[in-house]
């Protein structure tokens, strides 16, 4: 269905450099995503990075922050109306 997101509190409508950047930055959070999956490649549970390759505790780290940041940085583009 088009236009979903006039159904949601808070969304709107982005011109089209914004969804060009939006994607820009899906892009490269799915390349480093790739990269932190490469890491933890190997590793059972696939959440963690493997012994010896980096610190479990750091990795984990990283990955939420990195998260946190993609997610701030498409918020910045998306600049939602609600918390």
């Amino acid at each position: 269905m088009d236009n979903q997101h006039q159904k949601i509190s808070g969304y709107r409508d982005l011109s089209q450099v914004e969804i060009d950047l939006m994607n820009k930055i899906k892009g490269v959070a799915a390349t480093v995503g790739e990269l932190l999956n490469g890491m933890s490649y190997g590793n059972p549970s696939g959440g963690e990075a493997p012994e010896g390759v980096a610190d479990a505790r750091w990795f984990a780290i990283a990955k939420t922050d990195l998260q946190k940041g993609f997610m701030a940085l498409v918020r910045s583009v998306a600049k939602p109306t609600t918390f």
